[in-house]
């Protein structure tokens, strides 16, 4: 198909609907709860009517907090076809925090899963009239006296929907009113690593053409299997596992609890996904559990270093890991957060079929991607056709702040004028916050975050990321975060307690300051670490895994 960025985000649903009615679109994983497309057609119908009862009208806000379901994504659809704004809320935010975010979005009604409303003060909840349930979108709460809970009982609800329809509802009847691209269509509140977070405004040319480039790219088709076990809420997986799969019309599997490693591996096997979505902490766990152990042992530990019998064991392995994941998919696209470089070597070296993407929920969030047959190593992609990136303020190196421009982009931050203005140059160009080069391909390479920079005792740039990549390469070490103090570089460390059982290691700080030497071995002079501190409990972080950096500075 030929690429057309300006397509309408509303037009994308109303078409996949029509064109792929009788196909499976939303299954609950585990459970026999299965909408057809025809079935999400009906209940954004009868939502719409709810809305209508509720005086719910065009570009009023309406919120959206639970773990991923086939019903969490109907409620999405209903409230974007309607021409409101929809206002999807992280599940791992406080009740504080999402109180604080349904009243600075002005939210006039709230979808909530049952467990996350009992967190949550109703008293505190902005303009909100209505709460409703993600679990059968029944009526939880009325705040507007003017409105009779009753009516909106989706027993009334279907009463209302027959009495619209009465010779049945088909594909054809779907009409839904399109607003304009350059329109407010998703208010996204980050998750952030280094502060509050902000409210960012994505149009619906934004949305719509990061939903057709799984289409555009020849990598999401019709029938199409996919896992969804990244939240909804977040830009990565909305886009691409939700919006791009439904577009396509493709059939999508929502892991409704927490996606622990069995539970995931359970459904690749059943579900065999033609295309899978992740972040870097899965693979790099797959890698560190299943993988190095086997390497470090003998007798692989020194065939691997021959010539051609090498090749058999990585041929092994590789065909192992993509068992592990179903067999049948075509890529394995990561993206989220960087890669642990000497784990990105290794799946490159056994051929893996795997890709590193680049965005930011600012551009909703895709910058850049490339096929895993031509993916560059160490990059994380191309950028994309119908966006443009370069260096800003590029040093002797060529290393500067990448800023983007193109369709992509957001219109700004909600309500915060000067966090807008800050977000992008004078010429119009948004930041990233990423340090990074282009080579003359337009293939990215991101060297760190440029709030995360340190400067070392003679004017260096240090990246704390790369240091890190080092140290959780180190056996024992399950995760690192490398702080400055006093100009010195510390490694904060959580140990891995279960490798430390499993080999009767008593003396953990020996074993540490053991540790701390051999990484200072790898690293130049002025990035040596002069002090390991054992941290007791994991880091705290994002929901997209990303530790919260200022929280330990």
């Amino acid at each position: 198909m030929s690429f057309n960025p300006q397509k309408n985000f509303v037009q994308l649903f109303e078409e996949s609907f029509k064109q792929h009615w009788n196909l499976p679109a939303y299954t609950d994983f585990g459970t026999d709860y299965t909408l057809n497309y025809s079935d999400v057609a009906t209940w954004v119908e009868k939502i719409h009517i709810l809305f209508e009862q509720c005086g719910i009208k065009k570009d009023d806000k309406v919120a959206l907090i639970g773990r991923n379901s086939a019903n969490w994504c109907v409620a999405y659809v209903a409230t974007i076809t309607y021409g409101a704004v929809i206002v999807p809320i992280l599940q791992d935010f406080t009740g504080t925090d999402v109180q604080h975010i349904l009243q600075h979005s002005e939210s006039k009604l709230l979808f909530t899963a049952d467990y996350k409303y009992k967190e949550l003060d109703n008293t505190q909840l902005g303009d909100v009239k209505v709460v409703v349930s993600l679990t059968d979108f029944e009526p939880k709460e009325v705040f507007d006296k003017t409105i009779d809970i009753a009516n909106l009982s989706v027993k009334h609800l279907t009463d209302l929907f027959t009495q619209k329809y009465p010779q049945g509802f088909a594909a054809k009847d779907i009409k839904y009113n399109w607003k304009d691209n350059e329109e407010l269509a998703v208010l996204s509140y980050t998750s952030g690593t280094t502060g509050n977070s902000k409210a960012v405004m994505s149009p619906g040319r934004a949305m719509a053409a990061n939903a057709e480039f799984g289409l555009y790219l020849n990598i999401l088709f019709e029938g199409d299997r996919m896992v969804t076990f990244l939240p909804l809420a977040h830009a990565y997986g909305c886009a691409f596992d939700f919006l791009g799969n439904t577009y396509a019309g493709g059939h999508t599997y929502l892991i409704t609890t927490l996606p622990i490693p069995k539970i995931l591996l359970k459904a690749f096997a059943e579900i065999k996904p033609t295309l899978i979505l992740s972040v870097p902490l899965i693979i790099e766990k797959v890698y560190r559990s299943q993988v190095l152990p086997k390497l470090q042992k003998a007798p692989l530990n020194w065939l691997i270093k021959i010539p051609g019998v090498n090749k058999l064991i990585y041929n092994k392995i590789r065909k192992q890991l993509v068992q592990a994941f179903g067999g049948e998919f075509y890529e394995f696209i990561i993206g989220g957060a960087a890669m642990n470089p000497e784990i990105e070597a290794f799946f490159h070296k056994i051929n893996f079929p795997f890709t590193i993407g680049y965005g930011m929920t600012e551009t909703a969030p895709l910058i850049s991607y490339r096929d895993w047959k031509s993916f560059k190593p160490q990059s994380c992609g191309r950028v994309m056709d119908n966006m443009e990136a370069k260096i800003d303020k590029p040093n002797a190196q060529g290393l500067g702040e990448i800023v983007v421009k193109g369709p992509h982009v957001m219109l700004g931050y909600y309500k915060n004028e000067e966090a807008t203005k800050n977000a992008f140059t004078k010429d119009g160009w948004l930041r990233t916050g990423d340090l990074g080069e282009i080579d003359a391909e337009g293939n990215i390479f991101i060297k760190g975050r440029c709030k995360t920079m340190l400067l070392g005792p003679s004017g260096q740039n240090i990246f704390p990321e790369e240091i890190e990549d080092v140290l959780n390469n180190l056996p024992f070490v399950a995760e690192s975060l490398v702080v400055q103090r006093d100009n010195k570089l510390i490694g904060l460390i959580v140990p891995d307690t279960t490798r430390l059982k499993a080999e009767n290691i008593t003396d953990i700080n020996a074993k540490f300051e053991e540790l701390r030497k051999q990484a200072n071995k790898q690293l130049p002079q002025y990035e040596q670490i002069v002090a390991f501190e054992l941290q007791e409990e994991e880091f705290k972080k994002t929901p997209k895994n990303s530790i919260k950096r200022y929280l330990y500075n």
